[in-house]
């Protein structure tokens, strides 16, 4: 287990790999150990981080940490005290609105970002992720995904306040007008079989800005990095090989996302 102390705080993290940074934030269920197999993959061509945040995994708890805009300050701080320069960003469920805070405060320090089952708006989170317990929701999600229950065994860390801060916190600020306008590469990914998190409506995805786009990994749900692991890194690492400040829509150039892609 690696560790840094910032601000007086420990933060988890694990790390793999030489090369360009990029960090892996997990979501509402778990902590970085979904990561695992996407990190091996990465890690071929790049320094891939896998962080916990605030009051997850075994990261600190730390109340006055849980909003949004104050774990996309670990991610910055992070950074700053391990020396890394622009970084990706795969960020899942909450990890995505984590890495989109990131990009509104520092969007210079970005080079893209992939969301990964990102709701765009509050209304788009099923209600029993906003009000079950984390033994319920690791019981629901496992049973469509049953390959995640290994993944998830650091659910039970997690503090229900963290989770509970942050859902109040998008209910308030849905970022999505800020989303828009960030200007960061930035490739949506959804599993069309996800119970938690509703897709966006067609008319939402058509109006997205060049520099967005968004692909649907079929047959996958919550967990598209679990469900269709090979699937999933394929795109990443077609992703992550865009070259720097390129749209993602140049993605479908390639045959087998072009059929997938909004």
């Amino acid at each position: 287990m690696s560790a840094i102390i910032l601000d007086g705080s420990m933060v988890h993290y694990e790390a793999l790999g030489r090369g360009r940074p990029i960090v892996f934030l997990h979501g509402w269920v778990g902590s970085w150990r979904y990561w695992i197999n996407a990190m091996q993959i990465a890690s071929t061509s790049f320094r891939a981080y896998a962080v916990d945040l605030f009051g997850f995994g075994d990261t600190t708890r730390d109340p006055l940490r849980y909003s949004i805009e104050r774990q996309a300050d670990i991610i910055n701080r992070f950074l700053e005290e391990m020396g890394i320069g622009k970084v990706a960003i795969v960020g899942h469920d909450l990890g995505a609105l984590v890495g989109f805070s990131f990009i509104k405060q520092w969007p210079h320090s970005v080079d893209r970002m992939m969301a990964v089952n990102c709701p765009l708006d509050y209304e788009a989170i099923n209600t029993r992720m906003r009000t079950s317990s984390m033994t319920e929701l690791v019981d629901w999600l496992a049973a469509r995904t049953p390959e995640a229950t290994s993944a998830l065994s650091d659910a039970s860390k997690s503090d229900p306040l963290a989770v509970s801060a942050s859902m109040k916190g998008f209910e308030a600020n849905s970022l999505f007008a800020d989303i828009r306008n960030l200007g960061v590469p930035s490739l949506l990914v959804y599993g069309p079989n996800d119970p938690a998190i509703t897709l966006p409506s067609q008319e939402r995805l058509d109006g997205l800005p060049n520099h967005m786009h968004q692909v649907t990994l079929e047959g996958t749900g919550h967990f598209p990095m679990i469900d269709n692991p090979n699937q999933f890194n394929r795109l990443m690492t077609d992703f992550l090989a865009l070259d720097s400040g390129a749209s993602p829509r140049e993605l479908q150039m390639k045959e087998e996302w072009k059929r997938r892609v909004r």
